[in-house]
């Protein structure tokens, strides 16, 4: 519909003056000419004529000053709009920009029970949000439709356009969708003229909703199933009707499968049932047609049962068919890999799968579906073959299919419980992760004590001394542990890593010299690099702690196969492509250009029950004493926090391979692997002077680094935690050094060092953790800072010390 409005134009301000000057002068003339005429006297008659022209001026400029008319707006007749959507045979409805109802046809009263306003209408959630969201789009667009929206069963097609002068209306539409009119027509020829000719023929039809109602069905089946008709509707026996009403309730099976009329009992007329499906989706409406079976057979008799045992074999999924007894009459190969059963021995009773506690409920489900139950169950029992995992077992109730009364299925989860321990196994291995880490943080601070108080007291002892061994001992002990503690960070990938680009046959080629006196004399060490290999990022020193610990694994994994020692221990490299990629169908491992590093040896390879296992921590398969378990899961750690992948494969009697994929690093450039040579050598002197602010929450950490540095020489202030730091900033001033911890209680490093930075923009700044600096790098992400990893030794903190003061 169309709205016109119209703006009447006010003439310019020059053609009234005009007109009213002419009116003026010739009203003058007018009166001058007579008097003239009369009084013969010029004088009498310009008086005449200037009260003339005054008279004439006063009523012309009062006509062009007073305000012209206002055209009353023109207003929107609703009921000539209203009339026009009656015109249309599809519910139409108008809102405004305020979201309100201003007009709509009978068709949308019809449609909706009422006048509710859009997209509020009686439709679920979901068909609201989408009117929601075509309206909104309308108002932007212009228009906007939805091809499937249900109301009340019905199926509608919605358009929303943007109308009127302002385009500050919204037209909606609803037509029912092409396949719901064609439903209605259906139903309208199955209850009129075209259903009695049917009829007549012996065929009776119902069109079946999806909810399995009837929305119509033709005179002859009302007859036979409720016992009369009375034209249209008819009662269903209890006050109900045949239209809306449940059709399988009218509809009863015999023990043979035989289709019969619930009215007419078991004595009636079998019946043969037609299912014709005229519209796709599983939501359409179904025709059903119903002929008196003459041959008095039934649905699917003996000849037809070997048809449906064909088609239950084949089915995919695990199907069974159980007789009125609870014996199994036929199992699919699907159901028997499900059940974890021999086929060439297959249970009698359905109970013989399940568990002893599992057997009554099971006996029980399958009695009452063998004596009717229609509605199928699901249960939850637990096999023999896996009785710690249960199994969905679903029971129904089977009709017309011969000597089978109930129906079983099984799901095969086999690939579904892999998925669940896999899942459960990830989780506890992240678990593990974080505890390990938050132990190795708590257990650095403590080492970071011990060696530095080891430290302190070798200052004062020289070798030979009584207590020189012992404090010696202590502090080599004390580093056993420190590296215990760099292996729990490696395995949850919290470690501190300086990544390089490099070459991976470099690594290996720098270790070789280690291994060939790790693995002895006996044990053969086989190393070959492929070609075109390309370069990747990692840190040199963790990837040669991977060769190593994985060597020295294979080595001690092939004793049990040569225990006077000996078999090979082969390493190689190889480049990996993307197709190559693709071609190992690899659920785990990207499509991506990768360089692979392959270790192998010729022991008794790893038992398949052992071999999920062996990167979990502290799993070792050594004697008690022998092993932390924490080689290969620190070999996990390294390569998962390098970016790598790693897998293990192994065949009983042919040895372990691990394979370690590393992505190809896209640079230029690349730098060797640096070569292992003997540290340079350190200044012996170390004392410095000046001022150190130390910040650290730990006691036993922030005492031992108080010493250490007020022996170097150093004016030492101490804070436990960013605050207190701050304050003493405020009192003493700028320090010419501020140490800290990352990790504190009420204010931690980094924001204690903002504040610092923002007094003194060229303070150097130390930061000191258990942590790894890559899990804290977003946290000190500040500019000119230097960060030492605990635990640490007085040396280590002096001469960092000694690095930040001289800018090295």
């Amino acid at each position: 519909m169309a709205i016109f409005s119209q703006s009447a134009s006010r003439p310019g301000a020059s053609t009234p003056v005009r007109t009213a000057a002419i009116i003026a002068v010739t009203s003058g003339l007018a009166a001058i000419l007579p008097i003239l005429w009369l009084v013969g006297s010029p004088v009498i008659a310009a008086g005449f004529m200037a009260a003339a022209l005054i008279v004439v001026g006063a009523v012309a400029a009062w006509r062009m000053l007073a305000p012209s008319p206002v055209e009353p707006a023109r207003t929107v007749d609703w009921d000539l709009a209203r009339s026009l959507a009656e015109a249309s045979a599809v519910a139409v409805a108008v809102t405004d920009r305020a979201g309100r109802l201003v007009c709509a046809n009978d068709a949308y009263e019809g449609l909706f029970a009422g006048f509710p306003t859009p997209p509020g209408l009686p439709i679920d959630a979901p068909g609201v949000a989408a009117l929601t969201d075509a309206g909104r789009q309308a108002w932007r667009d212009g228009q906007a439709r939805i091809d499937r929206l249900v109301s009340a069963g019905r199926r509608l097609a919605v358009t929303v356009v943007r109308s009127g002068d302002a385009a500050d209306l919204l037209v909606w539409r609803f037509a029912l969708a092409r396949d719901e009119d064609l439903s209605d027509d259906v139903a309208a020829l199955i209850a009129g003229d075209t259903g009695n000719r049917l009829g007549a023929s012996g065929i009776m039809v119902a069109l079946i909703a999806p909810d399995g109602r009837v929305r119509a069905a033709n005179r002859v089946l009302r007859a036979r199933a409720i016992g009369q008709d009375d034209g249209i509707r008819g009662s269903a026996g209890n006050g109900g009707t045949i239209e809306g009403s449940d059709f399988a309730r009218f509809l009863i099976t015999d023990s043979r499968g035989l289709v019969r009329f619930e009215r007419e009992g078991l004595g009636g007329q079998p019946l043969r049932v037609l299912q014709v499906p005229f519209l796709d989706g599983e939501d359409a409406p179904v025709l059903i047609v119903l002929l008196d079976d003459e041959d008095d057979a039934p649905a699917i008799g003996a000849s037809a049962s070997a048809h449906v045992r064909s088609l239950v074999s084949l089915m995919p999924f695990g199907m069974a068919l159980v007789d009125r007894d609870g014996r199994f009459l036929q199992m699919n190969d699907a159901f028997l890999r499900a059940a974890g059963v021999d086929g060439a021995a297959p249970p009698l009773y359905p109970g013989d799968l399940v568990v002893r506690e599992d057997k009554t409920a099971v006996a029980d489900a399958i009695r009452r579906f063998a004596g009717g139950a229609t509605h199928s169950a699901d249960m939850a029992v637990r096999l023999k073959g896996h009785p710690d995992e249960p199994v969905a077992l679903t029971i129904a109730g089977a009709r017309g299919l011969g000597d089978a009364s109930v129906l079983l299925s099984l799901k095969d989860n086999s690939e579904e419980s892999r998925l669940k321990r896999e899942v459960a196994q990830a989780t506890k291995m992240q678990a593990v992760g974080q505890l390990a880490g938050g132990v190795a943080h708590d257990f650095n601070n403590i080492l970071t004590a011990i060696i530095g108080h080891c430290d302190l007291m070798l200052m004062r002892h020289s070798p030979g001394d009584s207590d020189y061994d012992d404090i010696h001992q202590i502090r080599t002990n004390s580093n056993r542990a420190a590296g215990l503690t760099r292996q729990l960070l490696a395995f949850s990938r919290q470690q501190t890593l300086r990544p390089q680009i490099l070459q991976l046959p470099d690594v290996v080629s720098e270790v070789s010299n280690l291994l060939t006196r790790l693995l002895g004399e006996t044990v053969r060490l086989d190393v070959s690099h492929g070609r075109n290999l390309g370069p990747i990022r990692a840190d040199p020193g963790q990837l040669e702690q991977v060769v190593v610990n994985l060597a020295v694994n294979a080595r001690d994994a092939m004793l049990g196969k040569y225990p006077r020692g000996g078999g090979t221990v082969a390493i190689q490299t190889r480049s990996v492509t993307a197709a190559d990629v693709r071609r190992m169908a690899s659920d785990i491992l990207p499509v991506a250009d990768y360089t692979a590093l392959e270790i192998s040896d010729t022991g008794h390879g790893i038992p398949p029950e052992i071999l999920p296992k062996i990167f979990e921590p502290f799993f070792t398969t050594k004697e008690v004493g022998k092993g932390t378990g924490l080689g290969l899961s620190t070999v996990y750690g390294i390569v998962k926090q390098s970016g790598g992948y790693i897998f293990a494969d192994s065949k009983p009697g042919e040895g372990a391979l691990f394979s370690i994929y590393f992505p190809v690093h896209a640079a230029a450039a690349v730098t060797r692997a640096p070569t292992i040579r003997a540290p340079a050598p350190k200044p012996v002197e170390l004392w410095g002077s000046g001022t150190i602010l130390l910040v650290e929450d730990e006691d036993m950490v922030r005492a031992v680094a108080e010493r250490a540095l007020t022996r170097q020489g150093y004016t030492v202030l101490t804070a436990e935690n960013g605050e207190v730091a701050l304050e003493v900033l405020d009192r003493s001033g700028r320090p010419d050094l501020l140490i800290s911890d990352v990790v504190m209680p009420t204010m931690d490093g980094p924001t204690m060092v903002r504040h610092a930075r923002e007094r003194y923009p060229d303070l150097p700044i130390i930061f000191m953790s258990g942590y790894a600096e890559e899990q804290l790098r977003k946290s000190i992400d500040l500019e000119h800072v230097a960060f030492l990893p605990k635990p640490f030794s007085v040396q280590q903190l002096a001469e960092a010390t000694r690095d930040a003061l001289t800018g090295r």
